[in-house]
């Protein structure tokens, strides 16, 4: 998870003692010593040898049977300060909670960096310019923008959207707040032109400052649009021009559309998606592309079926798996189609096509089955090849016919396993300052043996406690095309979370070929376990994105729950676990079939 990253280079406090350390291991793994938040509580996780009490300013905290504990406080804006004691020892943390809305002024001046837009952008004449600015309560706020005035309206009530990590925390309501001092206004332009950076002026108590916006605001001629061409392997498209808006189906190399917006370093696709400007190219002296289709062919290779579409130009797909479906949109494409061949496949029931709007085609394949293998697009010239897995062969564990198989029932399978972190990534901490990276290999490894016993190929994308970019671990994938891909990990929670009380299972996936599987083993570890379940969560995760491969990352328990740490860390338990794992992985492959 995200947080895990913080608590993985969370330092031990400083500590004031007397007394050997071995002698009096009172330890804090998180958070550091001067630790900021924008969270209203905190919790403390560490250990002390079990007899005794650890006071927190003061007050008997709880603790586990080993001495771990995890105790959250509220916090106040500003500097709290705690201090935690053992016998003798003691340890000082400084917490600082930040308020992450921004400071409205008083005097005669604007909030700094409130002034919009921030970045130089471009529109299409016609669209929506919208102008925001924080100044003092009662002012008087206009922009002047190419020789016009727009007046800004004061907002009375800011609607607050929580993160997306409340959503593992259960936190996730709208907040909705009284406030002053934010002014909003929108004004659109219809002629090509750069209009250079809007200037704000702020009038109060009869007196008046200007103020430039950091960006420029310019107007793009529609008869003039620039082409982009993607250059890198997947194109990150997204519903917005930062890493903060959605991701949508990935551009392969090759595709090439109209550029219609700019938002500093983000260019917007004629259908709507945005990506890097460093992740295309200009093509000079090139029409707004737009695609012709007409025949279309299915044929079988080894362990798949590519279906192959003809266009004039490399255009922007995107893609929607169904249950029984896999939905292919064409954007900026008209079909000119009379003939499709596809034959019986051992996948595809149907292909059924539809021209959903003048420039957008929608191709949906019915399938034989609910359960989805992978697939992959690629552009080679300007003809689209569709790449869609085949189911991989089961081995039946009927004795009286392949007696040599009965006791591995995976045999023929491909399994990926990815164990999460390594080298200086220690992922979570447990109390006593354990990283999850060593368990996350421990039990990777464990529950390798269990599935090569039942038959399973199985690759790792790590055998040793070394780092491995998430770029490498999703190539790796990629390229080995496995039946499935588990990453394994152990959880922690964000500031606002309760780490004494929040435990189990966990399981993540993004793209709906991973669902049943996620769900599946969610219920088996669960119930075979008598674990607690902490729940199934679509996420948007680098090991969860390939799509290759129905690909689930497998959050075990929570390192920083005193409790559940000593289960995590028992050994006859990680064992107990590998089994539980392979054993649903087992019987999920034959409840698909």
């Amino acid at each position: 998870m995200t947080y895990k990253t913080i608590l993985g280079l969370a330092i031990l406090a400083s500590i004031v003692t007397s007394g050997a350390w071995a002698e009096q291991p009172l330890f804090v793994a998180y958070p550091s010593a001067n630790h900021q938040t924008t969270a209203e509580q905190i919790f403390l996780i560490g250990t002390a040898p079990p007899s005794g009490d650890v006071r927190v300013n003061g007050q008997v905290i709880p603790r586990s049977q080993a001495g771990h504990f995890a105790p959250s406080f509220p916090l106040e804006l500003g500097k709290n300060s705690f201090t935690l004691r053992y016998q003798n020892q003691t340890i000082q943390i400084n917490i600082t909670r930040v308020d992450p809305t921004p400071k409205v002024p008083t005097g005669l001046t604007f909030a700094k960096d409130s002034l919009t837009p921030n970045v130089d952008i471009a529109r299409l004449p016609g669209e929506l310019l919208c102008f925001s600015a924080i100044a003092p309560p009662n002012a008087t706020v206009t922009v002047n923008l190419a020789n016009q005035a727009i007046p800004l309206m004061a907002q009375f009530q800011n609607i607050q959207l929580p993160p997306n990590s409340a959503g593992l925390i259960a936190q996730n309501q709208v907040g909705i707040q009284s406030t002053t001092g934010y002014y909003q206004g929108c004004a659109t332009a219809e002629i090509a032109a750069n209009l250079g950076q809007p200037q704000y002026q702020l009038t109060l108590n009869g007196k008046t400052i200007s103020q430039a916006a950091p960006g420029q605001i310019s107007i793009i001629n529609p008869v003039e649009l620039e082409v982009a061409e993607v250059i890198v392997d997947a194109g990150v498209a997204r519903t917005g021009p930062s890493t903060t808006y959605s991701r949508l189906t990935p551009l392969p190399k090759g595709v090439r559309a109209t550029i219609t917006g700019r938002e500093g370093e983000w260019v917007r696709l004629d259908y709507g998606a945005w990506i890097k400007a460093e992740e295309v190219r200009i093509v000079p002296n090139t029409v707004p592309p737009t695609a012709m289709i007409r025949s279309i062919r299915a044929r079988q290779i080894t362990g798949a079926t590519e279906v192959v579409f003809p266009l004039s130009t490399p255009v922007p797909m995107s893609v929607q798996q169904g249950d029984r479906t896999f939905t292919l949109t064409l954007h900026n494409t008209t079909a000119q189609t009379d003939v499709i061949r596809l034959d019986d496949d051992p996948l595809i029931k149907r292909l059924d096509w539809q021209q959903i709007t003048p420039t957008q085609v929608n191709y949906t394949f019915n399938l034989k089955s609910d359960q989805q293998w992978g697939y992959d697009l690629r552009y080679e010239g300007s003809n689209l090849i569709l790449t869609l897995r085949h189911p991989p062969t089961v081995r039946t564990q009927n004795v009286e016919f392949i007696p040599e198989n009965a006791l591995q029932p995976l045999t023929g399978i491909k399994i990926l396993l990815d164990p999460g972190h390594g080298g200086a990534e220690l992922g979570a901490r447990g109390p006593t300052g354990y990283p999850e990276k060593d368990v996350n290999l421990i039990v990777s490894k464990l529950l390798r043996d269990q599935l090569r016993q039942k038959g399973a190929t199985v690759y790792m994308t790590r055998e040793a406690d070394q780092a491995v970019s998430l770029g490498d671990r999703v190539n790796m994938i990629n390229q080995i095309k496995p039946a499935i891909a588990l990453s394994i990990h152990y959880n922690a929670l964000p500031d606002a979370g309760d780490a004494m009380n929040t435990k189990g299972v966990g399981m993540f996936w993004y793209h709906p070929q991973a669902h049943n599987l996620a769900v599946f083993l969610q219920n088996y570890l669960v119930n075979q376990l008598d674990r607690p379940a902490y729940g199934v969560f679509w996420n948007n995760l680098a090991l969860t994105r390939p799509h290759t491969a129905p690909s689930v990352l497998l959050e075990l328990g929570f390192m920083i729950n005193p409790e559940e740490f000593e289960w995590i860390t028992n050994p006859q338990q990680q064992q107990r676990l590998a089994r539980a794992i392979a054993d649903g992985v087992t019987e999920w492959f034959h409840n698909v079939q």
